[in-house]
């Protein structure tokens, strides 16, 4: 990689137009892909996404919208994956040609459902890419305190600590601080474990429990999350950095967190269908916590909070039961 290398944001929502916001901080042009052509007109003419974080000031002048998603594409070294995993399939699959010598920066949250694999794995796998050229960005960070440019820690993690630095100074920026990190495998699953988690902590407030059960509940999720990660990727790590336990605490607590507002939904009494209509975007723990549970299948981790929201969600068992056979189990 090197200082004239083209960065390209695949993905209309929320997460794709803060990385854009970012980028537009340190580069003289950033090419972006989304479906949505209204939205693309909008953004050309007043410089906001009409659809998501419409507060977030963009500069217009600096972004190369397109939704031909190979003009996007083509002229780019580096791909940022902002799109829900469960459409990451299809919209790749548009794409004409190699992207196996790009570097691909996922910035999804999520399993990717047809191969029950993260994203880094579902690239190596299916698109040839060598894990030296796959870089995670997670967390804590939320697109919306972006958006408003409150000071927000961002992790990049990639096997080539180089090329996890050089995409580091590209976001860097007055409100965003970075930190690298080799470990994809770990802050990914931890990023997609957290959104359970905050289902799990936004059923119970929908429920009526309280903070004191909610700390409880958070510090044996960090737990759990150990236990996974330490398992299906065993390496030297420390859970309590920002990129796993931060990255967990804000997406539990937060109001902008749509994974707890799911699940509070759920946990008042809404249907799926009903709670997935009301916030309008897509809930990426709804998927994910299938997805642990049958790749969970295999290992045979002890991990009651997963089981308990994969109850609630997929078998319609009765939240309120649910949650108070979950509170027998922690400590």
């Amino acid at each position: 990689m090197n200082k004239k290398s083209k960065i390209a944001v695949i993905g209309g929502g929320s997460w794709a137009t803060s990385i854009v916001k970012m980028l537009c901080e340190n580069l003289d042009a950033v090419n972006w892909w989304m479906r949505n052509e209204d939205a693309i007109a909008h953004i050309q003419k007043f410089g906001h996404n009409p659809n998501y974080i419409s507060s977030a000031e963009l500069k217009k002048s600096k972004i190369n919208l397109s939704s031909d998603i190979n003009t996007v594409v083509k002229s780019a070294d580096c791909l940022v994956l902002a799109i829900p995993s469960a459409f990451l399939k299809e919209t790749l699959q548009k794409i004409e040609g190699s992207i196996n010598d790009k570097l691909i920066v996922s910035a999804i949250k999520g399993i990717v459902p047809e191969n029950n694999t993260i994203v880094g794995e579902f690239l190596h796998n299916q698109f040839d890419v060598e894990f030296k050229n796959i870089a995670v960005l997670t967390g804590p960070c939320h697109a919306e305190e972006v958006a408003m440019e409150r000071l927000s820690y961002l992790t990049i993690a990639c096997q080539d600590l180089k090329k996890a630095n050089w995409f580091a100074e590209k976001i860097a920026c007055r409100y965003i601080r970075t930190n690298i990190s080799d470990d994809i495998y770990g802050t990914e699953y931890a990023a997609v474990l957290k959104n359970v988690v905050a289902l799990a902590g936004g059923i119970c407030h929908g429920l009526g429990y309280g903070d004191n059960f909610q700390a409880v509940l958070i510090s044996n999720a960090i737990r759990e999350i150990k236990r996974f990660v330490d398992t299906v990727h065993p390496i030297k790590r420390d859970i309590k950095e920002s990129a796993y336990l931060g990255d967990l605490l804000v997406t539990a607590y937060s109001q902008f967190s749509r994974n707890r507002t799911f699940g509070e939904m759920i946990g008042r009494g809404y249907s799926i269908n009903g709670a997935q209509m009301q916030i309008k975007m897509v809930a990426e723990g709804y998927y994910a916590v299938k997805c642990i549970a049958e790749i969970n299948e295999k290992h045979k981790i002890e991990m009651p909070i997963n089981q308990a929201v994969y109850n609630i969600l997929y078998d319609k068992k009765s939240a309120k039961n649910q949650m108070r056979l979950l509170t027998e189990r922690l400590n």
